[in-house]
């Protein structure tokens, strides 16, 4: 008597056309560390997001969940709804939104690289003035003259921040 084989079942072409029971995992590990980064998210953008309402719920309801356990269910149930969407264009999202968070970063940075260089270097004054002729110049170098003066007098840096709020005026934020 001999034993069925449930192998000779399946054909070759169903077993290629099938992903990989290690691809799928991968899949699904994917999808829970999008729900992750969802998770992180404030709850403002989350509902910017136009998910299901189901995984809405879940991702809020993460945000609360303070035990490890817990938090760590709620992660697979995230990720368990997440297979339901399409994750193309929710990362596509989280993408640009860190994108254009990295992009005012880094106009705060040029702004902090200007003040520094204007408050170092007085030729930089005339460089500044040069690159954005909209500047008034008077007003600039006011600023500027308050700073030494505070930097020598030990004050509170207002005219430092003053300073900071006439270049963010000044030069336009670093667009798409």
């Amino acid at each position: 008597m001999t034993v069925p084989n449930h192998q000779q079942d399946i054909s070759d072409s169903d077993l290629e056309s099938r992903p990989s029971k290690t691809r799928l995992k991968q899949e699904m590990h994917a999808l829970q560390v999008l729900g992750e980064r969802l998770v992180e998210l404030e709850p403002a953008r989350i509902t910017e997001l136009d998910l299901p309402e189901k995984l809405t719920d879940a991702l809020l309801e993460a945000r609360r969940i303070t035990s490890h356990g817990a938090r760590r269910r709620q992660m697979q149930f995230i990720g368990k709804l997440m297979r339901a969407i399409d994750p193309v264009p929710v990362q596509e999202k989280l993408d640009a939104w860190q994108h254009s968070s990295l992009k005012h970063t880094a106009w705060l940075h040029q702004l902090e690289r200007w003040r520094d260089r204007l408050i170092s270097d007085e030729a930089a004054v005339t460089e500044f003035v040069q690159s954005y002729p909209q500047t008034d110049v008077r007003q600039l170098r006011t600023l500027l003259r308050n700073v030494e003066k505070e930097k020598l007098a030990n004050k509170p840096p207002k005219s430092f921040r003053a300073l900071f709020q006439l270049l963010r005026q000044i030069i336009p934020e670093i667009s798409a």
